[in-house]
């Protein structure tokens, strides 16, 4: 087989298993984002109070982030990629076992333990994923993932909401939740079957990237540009609102109803879709004009920017103003889950490329759980307090890339 027919056939595989990759995201989050739509009031029939629920929350995320960097470490050590993969959606059988839940403390297990296989697998999957976006473009491959994951983001809620206008008794009776949760045993199989279709299609994914690799990637080592970047996410990230705290503010203020609220989210997600093709293939132009793998990093200058208006438009009282606030945070959260994760992709050797999606999604989970904390303690003083402190925190951030870009675009190793 000459070059060309390799690289050819190499894209070919790499396209397929990127798209099987999206299949398992959209199927996976049909599963957990369509059970936490609902985990809430779930808990609350069951017996929890909203202290009970908000711990089971917080150490469920907490862990959802920090055993990553574990997780990372050890399928790095280990090349263990699959088994880490499959051990982490397998757990995601949590879910639909909620459904057997009788008391509440039972419950926030199966929530826990769906959000620990959650950390299980993320760096893994994402080192796989990154080694097939080689051969198509990182910012554009992690793209094509994140739009469908965005179908199983939205279509995973709408789940629960068509089951209870279905069948539902209208009382939001436990036996409703029940059928919700044992209804997504379909999702989870649809899952492992993906996975399983991915492996067998190409077991050994690294074969896609290790004959393109740049040789100064060639190494055991995370660089000073990595760990620039890493801090930088941590800093915008920081400052980004948060929806939870968005969702809690429309209703408080009366500006959205309940079943608005959920649309106004989906509607995010959807442009979270369209913004992440864009951004992503932005991304990688930036790389091909400048001839440097780091050189897309500079479309990163999107997230502060952008993360600076969303707390003036979101936390405002105008229907209007606060259509365009979550338009514009869709955009954002496009951009982090396709540049911010292809950006990993770049920076990291193969050897450590696990490593480094453990230690940026620690970074990244903790930055989410503090600005969400101290925001949440301000809304209840002042809400003029939350827009004025993200919004420093995201003019922090913009000499932070500055230094970013600058090492970027200087560093060729």
């Amino acid at each position: 087989m000459n070059t060309l027919d390799k690289l050819s056939t190499n894209k070919r595989a790499a396209f397929q298993l990127i798209f099987l990759f999206g299949l398992v995201s959209l199927f996976g989050d049909m599963v957990y984002e369509g059970a936490r739509s609902v985990n809430g009031p779930y808990l609350k029939i069951l017996g929890a109070n909203a202290a009970a629920v908000g711990v089971a929350a917080g150490i469920a995320e907490f862990l959802g982030y920090a055993i990553r960097l574990f997780s990372g470490y050890f399928a790095d050590r280990t090349k263990a990629y699959w088994f880490f993969t499959f051990l982490g959606y397998g757990l995601l059988v949590s879910v639909p076992l909620l459904a057997l839940a009788g008391i509440w403390q039972v419950a926030v297990v199966f929530i826990i333990v769906e959000r620990m296989g959650k950390a299980m697998r993320s760096p893994a999957k994402d080192t796989i994923l990154s080694q097939a976006t080689k051969q198509v473009g990182t910012g554009f491959g992690f793209a094509i993932a994140e739009v469908l994951d965005q179908i199983g983001a939205i279509a995973g809620p709408l789940v629960f909401s068509l089951l209870f206008l279905a069948i539902g008794s209208g009382s939001g009776a436990l036996r409703d939740y029940q059928h919700g949760y044992s209804l997504l045993w379909i999702p989870l199989f649809l899952v492992i079957a993906c996975v399983f279709l991915a492996y067998r299609r190409l077991p050994d994914p690294e074969s896609l990237e290790a004959s393109s690799e740049r040789k100064g990637l060639a190494t055991d080592k995370l660089g000073r540009v990595f760990w620039i970047y890493t801090f930088f996410t941590f800093v915008t990230t920081l400052g980004f609102a948060n929806f939870a705290l968005v969702g809690y503010h429309l209703k408080a203020r009366h500006i959205l109803s309940d079943a608005q609220i959920p649309l106004f989210y989906a509607l995010a997600m959807g442009v979270d879709a369209v913004a992440a093709l864009i951004i992503g293939k932005a991304y990688d132009i930036f790389k091909i004009r400048h001839n440097n793998e780091k050189a897309g990093l500079v479309t990163l200058l999107v997230i502060p920017v952008f993360s600076l208006v969303i707390p003036v438009l979101v936390f405002s009282s105008g229907l209007i103003t606060v259509l365009c606030g979550v338009v514009v945070w869709g955009v954002v959260m496009g951009a982090h889950e396709t540049i911010m994760k292809s950006a990993i992709a770049d920076l990291t050797p193969l050897k450590k490329r696990g490593t480094g999606y453990g230690i940026f999604n620690t970074a990244y989970g903790l930055a989410i759980f503090a600005g969400s904390a101290v925001c949440g303690l301000l809304y209840e003083h002042s809400i003029l307090s939350v827009i004025i402190l993200s919004v420093l925190v995201e003019l922090a951030a913009l000499p932070v890339f500055l230094i970013l870009r600058k090492e970027a675009l200087t560093d060729t190793a």
